[in-house]
C-alpha cells in the first residue's frame, strides 16, 4: 500500500512538472521583487518592441579586459537589460559587444577609433590595471549603433554630469538610469512610421530657418518639422502637436493670439522662447554699448491669464560663460581676448523634473526672469531652469557698454538669489478671450464659438530666445546649438533641453514616464568598507562557516532524537 502511494506521488509530482515546464515554455514569466520595479521594463517600450517588424542590431562597443569596475558593472547590466528586450521582441533583436581595442593592428584600430567617433560615439580615457598591477591609458568607447532597415542611430551610454568623471560610480549610476530610456528612443526613432507634426511660427520677427536649423535636423529625427505663419486663421494649427515660438520681435495681432489661445483651449501645446528685454548686439560691438528696452509683444496679458509673467528686468550672473573682444597682442597683431560678461548666465540643471534632468549646462544671453501668477488650482507650475544663486537685476532700460568688462560686479553684490529662467505651466487653462469681443476680429465668430476652459494642454516659457538658437557662419553654415563663438565650446545642455521640453509637450505618457524612473541605487558606503574593511572579511568568512555548522549541529540533534 505504502509503494502504491508512493508511485502515484512520484507521477502526480511529474504530471505538475512537465505542465508547469510546458507553460513557462510557451509562456514567459518572471518576478521583480524590487520595490522600484527595476527589472521590469515599462508597458511603453514592450510595446515599440513588441511592434517591431524586421530584425534590429545593436553593437555594443564597451567590451574588453581591464575596464574600470564601474564599467564592468555597466557591461553586465546592459546585457541583462538587452536580454529583457530580446524576449519583448519576439526573436527581432540581436546584440553583440565588440572591444574596440581587440586589433593589435594601430592601423586598423585608429580607424575603428575613427569611424565611431565620426559617428558620434564619444571616447573616453580610463587607466587599464594589468594583472601584474600595471596601470597604463586605455581609449574606450562606450557607446551602441543600432541598425533598422538600413538606418542607423548611435547612443552614448555614459552622461556627462558635471565635476565627475565619466566611469565614476555617480555618473555610470546615473546612466543606469537612463538605460531603457536611451534603448527605446533610439529604437522608436527608427522604427516609427508615421511622425507627429509640429511648427515653428514665423510672422513676428522670430529666428530664421538658418538659426534654428540645428535643432531642425535634431528634431526631424522624431517629428515632422514645419514653419509658417498663422495669419489670422483659425484652427490653422489644429493638427500639429506642438508649436514653437522662437525669439519673437514683433507684437501679436489680436488675431493671431486668439488663434493661439483657441488652439491651446484645443488641448493644443506651446514652447515659448521669448525676451523679456530686446538688446542690440550688432549696436554693441559696433559701437561699444547700447541700450537693452523692454519688448511689448502683447502676450502679457495671455501669459499672466496661464500663470506666468517674464519681468522687466535684465539678469547678471556670476556663473556665466565669457564674451570676446578684439585686442592688440604680440606685435600688434590683433587677438580676440574673452573677458568675464555676467549677461551671458550659464544654467545648471537641479534635476527636479525629466525634462531638465541629467542636463548638461545650458548657454543663455541676456535673460529676463519669469514669476508664477495666479491661483488657479487647475494649473501645475514647475520652474525647469533658474539661474545660480549669485544674480543682480537690472531694471529695463538698461545701458550696456564694454567699459562694464573690467567692472563686473563683485560677489558681495551679487545678492539677487537664483531666478526663474524656464517654467512648465500644464493643466486646463482659462481663455484670456473669455468675455471679451471677438467680433470685432473675426466676423462670422461669436462669443458662444469661443473655447473659454482648455482641455488638458502643456506650455513651457523660457525667457531667453536665443536658447535654441544656433550661430550662423559668414558662408551660412549653421553651428550647433548651444556653440559659443568665443570659448569654441558647444553647450550640449541646449539642445537637450529644447528635445526634452518637446518630447514632453508631445508625449502622452510614453517615453518621458520612462525617462522620469527613479532606480533607487543601494550603493555601499566606500567610507564604512575603509574604515572597517578587517570586520567585514572577517564576518565574511566566519560568518557563513558559523551558521553552516550551528543549523548541522541542529538538524544532527533533531534526527537522533527522532530516530533513537
Amino acid at each position: 500500500m505504502q509503494q502504491k502511494n508512493n508511485i502515484i506521488k512520484l507521477i502526480i509530482s511529474l504530471v505538475i512538472i512537465i505542465t508547469g515546464t510546458y507553460i513557462l515554455s510557451v509562456k514567459f514569466v518572471r518576478f521583480d521583487l524590487t520595490s522600484e520595479g527595476r527589472y521590469t521594463l515599462s508597458n511603453y517600450t514592450k510595446n515599440i518592441l513588441e511592434s517591431l517588424n524586421d530584425k534590429i542590431y545593436l553593437k555594443v562597443y564597451l567590451e574588453g579586459d581591464g575596464l574600470p569596475t564601474t564599467l564592468k558593472g555597466y557591461n553586465q547590466k546592459i546585457k541583462e537589460e538587452l536580454d529583457e528586450f530580446k524576449i519583448f521582441a519576439n526573436n527581432n533583436l540581436e546584440y553583440e559587444f565588440i572591444n574596440p581595442s581587440e586589433s593589435h593592428d594601430k592601423e586598423v584600430r585608429f580607424a575603428l577609433y575613427k569611424n565611431l567617433s565620426d559617428k558620434g560615439i564619444i571616447p573616453i580615457e580610463t587607466n587599464e590595471i594589468s594583472e601584474d598591477g600595471k596601470s597604463s591609458q586605455k581609449m574606450v568607447f562606450p557607446g551602441i549603433i543600432i541598425s533598422y532597415k538600413g538606418k542607423e542611430s548611435t547612443i552614448n551610454l555614459l552622461k556627462s554630469s558635471m565635476n565627475v568623471a565619466p566611469e565614476s560610480e555617480e555618473n555610470v549610476n546615473a546612466s543606469i538610469q537612463s538605460l531603457e530610456y536611451e534603448l527605446t528612443n533610439a529604437i522608436q526613432k527608427l522604427s516609427k512610421n508615421k511622425k507627429p507634426e509640429i511648427a515653428f511660427i514665423e510672422g513676428q520677427g522670430e529666428l530664421n530657418e538658418y538659426e534654428v536649423m540645428d535643432i531642425t535636423r535634431v528634431l526631424s529625427e522624431y517629428y515632422l518639422v514645419k514653419t509658417g505663419k498663422i495669419n489670422g486663421k483659425p484652427g490653422i494649427l489644429d493638427n500639429f502637436k506642438a508649436i514653437i515660438i522662437a525669439k519673437p520681435e514683433k507684437a501679436f495681432t489680436e488675431q493671431d493670439k486668439f488663434v493661439i489661445d483657441q488652439y491651446i483651449m484645443k488641448g493644443g501645446n506651446v514652447l515659448f522662447l521669448i525676451d523679456g528685454c530686446k538688446t542690440n548686439t550688432d549696436s554693441l560691438f559696433l559701437l561699444g554699448n547700447t541700450i537693452s528696452l523692454a519688448q511689448d509683444l502683447n502676450l502679457n496679458d495671455m501669459l499672466f491669464q496661464y500663470g506666468a509673467r517674464i519681468n522687466n528686468d535684465l539678469l547678471q550672473d556670476e556663473f556665466s560663460s565669457p564674451i570676446g573682444l578684439t585686442t592688440k597682442g604680440p606685435n600688434e597683431k590683433p587677438i580676440i581676448k574673452r573677458f568675464p560678461w555676467f549677461y551671458f548666465p550659464v544654467l545648471v540643471s537641479e534635476n527636479n523634473h525629466v525634462i531638465s534632468k541629467y542636463l548638461n549646462y545650458i548657454k543663455t544671453e541676456y535673460v529676463s526672469t519669469i514669476d508664477t501668477v495666479g491661483k488657479n488650482s487647475n494649473i501645475k507650475k514647475t520652474v525647469l531652469l533658474k539661474s545660480s544663486p549669485k544674480t543682480r537685476l537690472e531694471q529695463i532700460p538698461a545701458r550696456i557698454s564694454f567699459n562694464q568688462i573690467n567692472h563686473m560686479p563683485h560677489t558681495e553684490e551679487m545678492k539677487a538669489g537664483r531666478k526663474n529662467i524656464a517654467v512648465l505651466l500644464e493643466g486646463k487653462f482659462t481663455s484670456v478671450f473669455k468675455n471679451r469681443p471677438v467680433q470685432k476680429y473675426f466676423q462670422n465668430i461669436s462669443l458662444a464659438d469661443v473655447l473659454t476652459k482648455s482641455k488638458a494642454a502643456k506650455i513651457i516659457l523660457v525667457s531667453d530666445g536665443d536658447i535654441i538658437r544656433n550661430e550662423v557662419s559668414k558662408t551660412g553654415k549653421p553651428y550647433p546649438i548651444g556653440f559659443d563663438k568665443f570659448t569654441q565650446q558647444t553647450f550640449k545642455g541646449n539642445q537637450e533641453f529644447i528635445l526634452n521640453s518637446i518630447n514632453y509637450l508631445c508625449d502622452d505618457e510614453g517615453l518621458m514616464t520612462i525617462r522620469s524612473r527613479e532606480l533607487k541605487m543601494r550603493l555601499l558606503d566606500n567610507e564604512k568598507i575603509k574604515n572597517h574593511r578587517f570586520t567585514i572579511q572577517l564576518l565574511n568568512v566566519l560568518l557563513p562557516t558559523f551558521l553552516v555548522l550551528f543549523f548541522g549541529i541542529i538538524i544532527y540533534f533533531i534526527r537522533k532524537k527522532k530516530y533513537r
